[in-house]
């Protein structure tokens, strides 16, 4: 049969042409895909849509865009890396928002990032009202990043160190020998600062509470550093004469008191372990001379409408909207008591519609309960993607190719048509919209389709077709076809009975964020999904809300499936203020013995960490590899395999694979090393192989290839069929844990999980774990959280797609709006039951996909 080229019927559709891609695990595979238009590309996970999108199309781009900077880039672009392919003709140039988890530090936030902060602060100098006599403020004034306008005290920060005096002096009724100042060093230097205070007259023989109160605040709080004589073997009355007599010491020694002491320590010392020990004796506290507010007094001093910048910052944007709309009334600022001139009100108008512009496609695209003071490092990946594909509305570029990757990402049904509107206004701008997508209601919205597979891995890879939809509806070996069209051919899934739980969980006046004396109850030993717009309260209840209570009231044990803990890698002061849940839970406590979080958090903040290390899987590979003939010869034991030691790693990229890239005005880059090109090893290491292959042969096998290659090993077979079970039987052994989304961490999590034995007095929670996952997959996963269901257990999930609610026991739906106007119970119950409330926004949506169903 003759293909027809669809191109060849629209001479005007133009088109990017890629000949011979091999990116990955792409076979060489050539297709046409249109520009000027919103093209989806679909296919199970693993099978090379990224690939195409991003690793093909977009770093065709980069590269070119590189070439085309200076010769300083191009001597680089060797190091940055080229796309495996043929040739790409017709790429326009090209903007990524991949989904990538957010990053960064208590200085940015919503505001900064989307430069709305900046209109404000301008509305503010301008318009704002002063103090009497007190002087206009530029627009840095009103920012907390700038010398000009952050707290003097905590430096825009909003929070101090503080070494609170509980922590210092745990015990009073003891001596100072006796270690009552606990926050000091023990060994020599303890006994050294103790041996000062004998020489400035203390007796540290008597309880901490008995000295003068004097005495003791100068030791805990003095910021003096004196040189203080030493006199070790001699009793403290004959230390005193020694000192009075002016007898010279055995040497001098320099004085700390204990705050300074703990606050030189972390800040100063080399010593991890001492710096961690410091940090134990402080708490970041709120500001006192700013209040938290991060600003200098002078602009705090000005307002608008009533309201300083801190205050609207913190209010939710639809709420800004609203307060900013009161300023193209008619009539406002030409009366007391804000009178203003006509040529302020023009400019307070001009503002003000500027503001609103650049906060409509964030409000648009159901990102209107956020703050502009919110940190960027509080965001979901799908709410920092939304937020920068908002920017790019903003920015009216065209005649570029937007590369996406799910951006429908915790995003509620009801808010997908404004996703929607937002892309396809990119399109009519003049630009192509490319998304890489698993929710079939954005698929169907696309013009063109590129769907890749047919299966993950190696069994993916080619194009299983590219065209206009209606025309996969034919196309037998598509895992999305089934999906897209009712009646297409696909495997009926199975219908289960509705368990109604032999139990009750129950909480009672739940408060955190915006969860106002919530009440809700959860059936146990039954699949309850919680669901509600972006920003309902649904993270909230299920991170914060469930296991804070239980642990309180139930004593229940919970584990957090997470990475090590890095005491030190975050500064204390980027961190928000602790916020507590309050409320009651009841219930049978030997139902819930142990309440398991499966998070998005990462599993790693470092290339170091990867799938194999994070499973512990790669423990029984680096011994199989020890045990080797030619291993054993060399002597060569299982930490010779490892990355992190010395004798067997690379020694130019010390084990990471990668080497940083300085593109100088361009952000930095990773790049493979060039010495080992990427294998983390070195040479001597790699000359040993297992049935033919290296260390890093094995790590660079995808889990399904694993599983084969190690077959005869029950014990590894054993951790990979756990990865292979929750989907993820795409991603290679050594995949990077800074290179994995949210939702494939999360996978990864939850099948280290599930190899233990199971209980059945076990509550999981997880939030979204479908996200990322083509139908197909998403089902896969589903039947094994309904497997733990049968065997007793518990399992409450966030969910957005209306497909897996369906499926579920019991639905609680929070709302009925976002922020502010959400946090409540809007329906409990059955499926069917909730999906008949008119007054839930879920329900239209849950009420279609059980009619699929």
């Amino acid at each position: 049969m003759t293909e027809i080229d669809p191109f060849a019927e629209s001479p005007g559709l133009q088109r990017v042409t890629v000949r011979g891609a091999r990116e990955h695990n792409l076979r060489s595979i050539d297709v046409d895909i249109p520009r000027d238009a919103l093209v989806a590309f679909t296919g199970v996970s693993g099978s090379g849509k990224s690939s195409l999108a991003f690793g093909t199309i977009y770093g065709e781009a980069q590269r070119r865009f590189f070439e085309s900077v200076a010769p300083y880039a191009r001597r680089l672009i060797d190091q940055v890396g080229v796309p495996d392919v043929d040739s790409i003709d017709g790429l326009p140039p090209a903007v990524a928002l991949p989904q990538r988890r957010s990053g960064g530090t208590a200085r940015s936030s919503v505001g900064s990032a989307t430069t709305v902060a900046n209109v404000l602060r301008m509305l503010y100098s301008r318009i704002g009202t002063y103090p009497p006599g007190a002087p206009m403020l530029f627009a840095e004034d009103f920012s907390t990043n700038t010398v000009q306008g952050a707290c003097p005290t905590c430096h825009g920060l909003g929070r101090v160190y503080d070494v609170p005096l509980e922590l210092m002096v745990p015990d009073d009724s003891l001596s100072i020998r006796e270690r009552a100042l606990a926050a000091w060093p023990t060994a020599w230097h303890g006994k050294q600062l103790q041996d000062s205070l004998i020489s400035l007259g203390y007796d540290i023989d008597v309880p901490w509470r008995d000295l003068p109160a004097d005495k003791r605040d100068w030791v805990l709080y003095t910021q003096e550093s004196p040189q203080v004589p030493i006199f070790t073997d001699r009793s403290p009355k004959e230390v005193r004469k020694a000192v009075a007599a002016g007898v010279e010491p055995r040497y001098m020694s320099t004085f700390l008191g204990v705050k300074r002491y703990v606050m030189d320590t972390f800040a100063g010392s080399k010593s991890a372990r001492m710096r961690e020990k410091a940090a134990g004796f402080m708490v970041s506290v709120r500001c006192p001379s700013c209040g938290g507010k991060r600003l200098k007094p002078e602009a705090l001093a000005v307002t608008f409408e009533g309201a300083d910048i801190t205050e609207v910052s913190a209010m939710p944007l639809d709420d800004v909207v609203r307060l900013m709309e009161k300023v193209l009334a008619p009539g406002w600022g030409a009366s007391a008591p804000h009178e203003l001139p006509p040529e302020k009100r023009l400019a307070a108008q001009r503002l003000v519609t500027e503001l609103l512009g650049r906060l409509a496609p964030i409000t648009d695209l159901g990102l209107g309960y956020l703050s502009l003071d919110r940190t960027t490092s509080t965001l979901s990946s799908g709410e920092l993607q939304r937020m920068r594909l908002a920017t790019q509305v903003l920015s009216r570029l065209f005649g570029v190719v937007f590369v996406l990757d799910e951006p429908s990402a915790g995003l509620h049904p009801a808010d997908t048509e404004a996703l929607l509107r937002i892309l396809r206004s990119l399109r009519d701008s003049g630009n192509t919209v490319y998304y890489v997508e698993h929710s079939l209601d954005v698929i169907r919205a696309a013009d063109w389709i590129v769907d890749i597979g047919p299966g993950a891995g190696a069994d993916g890879g080619t194009v299983v077709y590219s065209g206009e939809i209606d025309g996969l509806r034919d196309v037998e070996k598509s895992a999305t076809r089934r999906y897209l069209f009712d009646g297409s051919g696909g495997e009926p899934r199975e219908k289960r009975a509705r368990r109604s739980g032999d139990a009750r969980l129950t909480l009672e006046d739940v408060r955190r964020n915006n969860l106002a004396d919530v009440s809700v109850s959860f059936p146990l030993g039954a699949f309850t999904a919680i669901t509600g717009v972006s920003g309902s309260g649904k993270s909230t209840l299920i991170n914060h809300g469930i296991p804070d209570l239980l642990r309180a009231d139930l004593a229940s044990r919970t584990d957090e499936v997470d990475d090590e803990s890095e005491p030190l890698a975050q500064d204390p002061l980027d961190a928000e203020a602790p916020v507590a849940t309050t409320g009651r839970a009841s219930g049978p406590a030997d139902r819930v013995r142990r309440v398991v979080q499966v998070t998005q958090k990462p599993i790693g903040r470092t290339p170091r960490s990867n799938v194999a290390t994070y499973t512990g899987v790669f423990d029984r590979i680096r011994s199989r590899f020890a045990a080797t003939p030619e291993a054993r010869r060399r002597r060569y034991g299982a930490s010779r395999f490892s990355f992190n030691v010395a004798s067997g790693r690379c020694p130019v990229c010390k084990g990471e694979g990668m080497i940083e890239v300085e593109l100088l005005f361009l952000p930095t880059v990773h790049a493979p090393c060039t010495a080992c090109g990427g294998t983390r090893y070195n040479q001597e290491t790699l000359e040993i192989r297992l049935n033919g292959k290296t260390i890093a042969d094995v790590l660079a096998l995808s889990v399904t290839s694993a599983r084969a290659f190690f077959e005869e090993d029950a014990e590894i077979v054993q951790h990979l069929d756990a990865l292979l079970d929750v989907g993820l039987g795409y991603i290679s052994l050594g995949q990077s844990a800074t290179e994995l989304s949210g939702g494939e961490a999360q996978r990864v999590k939850l099948a280290s999980e599930l190899r233990r034995a199971p209980r059945g007095d076990t509550l999981y929670l997880l939030d979204e774990p479908t996200s990322g996952l083509h139908p197909a997959d998403s089902d896969r996963l589903i039947g094994h959280l309904q497997r733990l269901v049968d065997g007793g257990n518990t399992v409450i999930v966030v969910e957005h797609d209306m497909r897996v609610v369906a499926e579920v026991d019991w639905v609680i739906d929070l709302g009925p709006g976002a922020g502010d106007a959400g946090g409540q119970v809007v329906a409990a119950g059955t499926p069917e039951e909730v999906a008949g409330r008119a007054e839930s926004r879920t329900a239209p949506f849950l009420q279609a996909a059980l009619a699929r169903r």
